[in-house]
């Protein structure tokens, strides 16, 4: 799939303007009681739709996203409409998400992408080298959901500070690049004792405080180097800037974080490093705690599936047959099945997966035909993994909102006429 982002025109969203009401136009107008009470619902109808606040408007370094996909939640945080994730497997780059923990660096460092340099360390024979270099080091692809920590913190009920994002920070994306352990191979293999692998992004740091404090470096398990990639293309064009061009490095299974932008250092480690992104931020730290390296980091994705459609934002649903339709992953492991059910847990009916199975890290897309009668229908589902493993109900309770894979709390209730 080739994507034009560079080429496309910013679609700025707009409220449109309220619609001027004009009413009993003429003296001799007669109003039915009847009429006059459905004018009074249009109009107080009319009033609670008036409240509701204006699209922001995209923000310029991605203003060739379409506006029409994304929820613009701040400049640094846009969330992809759960209507725009349609009924294909792979996210267009101009409808995936936006999380960046530092504003996105000058665009100069993608004016020569290949150029763009990157240091090894913890391995035999250390060396900083070229997007250029590991052009000619290796190459694979790997599809693969790349997923927000948060996605489904606003479904918590106590409400974690942090973007209340629901299911939009999240989409299937196609990477291309060198693999990390073709990398340290060549560099003759990773030094003994160092059990971690971490990445440091190449954002500019604000001056006149501790970098530590503000730098994206993270650390995760030396095994994930197995399925990790240097990558410098996405959906088959040359990663965006906001995405993390020139070069991201990309680590399947594990959550957003832990991919690192703009990477221009990757080290083996004996510790995890002692950034406050890793060392306090983004743990699994119990309600009304602050983050504490004794907490459980925030690394792999569990199994998680949710409905895109029907959805309550596209109205009443007409009763009669209805194709549910979402899709689901596994985290670490590949999807084996779904199950779907339309009264809220009671009962589950396997789903059929459709389209291509582009291996163990992609979501799948999945199907139930069903058929809803008048009244309100609780739209479950949930996903079993290739090990086993299954979706759980609840939640894990957490101060930052994160890892939210209940598919009670993604649940759905569908309003049918």
């Amino acid at each position: 799939m080739r994507l034009k982002q560079n080429e496309q025109t910013a679609q700025t969203q707009q409220l449109a303007s309220p619609r001027r009401r004009h009413v009993l136009a003429g003296s001799a107008v007669a109003v039915t009681a009847a009429g006059l009470a459905a004018f009074t619902r249009s109009a107080m109808a009319q009033a609670v739709a008036s409240t509701v606040p204006a699209a922001k408007p995209l923000p310029a370094y991605v203003n060739w996203k379409n506006a029409d996909a994304m929820i613009v939640h701040t400049s640094s945080t846009l969330e992809t409409k759960r209507s725009a994730f349609g009924s294909s497997i792979i996210t267009p780059t101009n409808q995936l998400f936006i999380r960046n923990n530092l504003p996105v660096p000058d665009a100069s460092i993608i004016a020569d992408r290949d150029g763009w340099a990157i240091s090894i360390e913890g391995v035999k024979n250390p060396r900083t080298l070229r997007v250029k270099d590991l052009k000619s080091m290796g190459l694979e692809t790997t599809a693969m959901v790349l997923q927000c920590s948060g996605n489904g913190r606003g479904l918590f009920p106590n409400k974690p500070s942090g973007t209340p994002w629901q299911v939009g920070a999240a989409g299937c994306v196609v990477w291309s690049g060198v693999p990390v352990r073709a990398v340290v191979e060549a560099l003759g293999g990773v030094n003994k004792g160092m059990p971690y692998m971490t990445g440091t992004g190449g954002e500019k740091l604000p001056e006149g405080i501790d970098p530590k404090s503000v730098m994206v470096e993270r650390s995760v398990p030396v095994t994930a180097m197995a399925d990790a990639l240097l990558a410098w293309e996405m959906n088959g064009e040359p990663i965006p800037l906001a995405h993390g061009g020139p070069l991201r490095l990309v680590v399947p299974g594990y959550t957003g974080v832990n991919n690192v932008k703009y990477i221009k250092r990757l080290a083996f480690t004996a510790e995890q490093t002692d950034a406050a992104i890793q060392k306090t931020g983004y743990r699994i730290s119990p309600p009304g705690q602050k983050g504490d390296p004794s907490h459980p980091p925030v690394w792999e994705m569990g199994p998680k599936s949710w409905i895109n459609s029907p959805a309550p934002e596209s109205g009443q649903l007409a009763a009669g047959p209805v194709q549910i339709k979402g899709v689901a992953f596994g985290g670490i492991n590949a999807v084996k099945s779904v199950d779907v059910s339309v009264d809220g847990g009671k009962t589950w009916m396997k789903a059929r997966l459709v389209g291509p199975d582009m291996g163990r890290y992609a979501w799948r897309q999945f199907v139930l035909p069903a058929t809803l009668g008048p009244g309100s229908h609780t739209i479950a589902c949930r996903v079993v993994d290739a090990e086993g493993n299954r979706q759980p109900e609840g939640r894990v309770e957490n101060a930052g909102g994160y890892n939210n894979n209940s598919w009670r709390d993604h649940a759905l209730t569908i309003s049918v006429a």
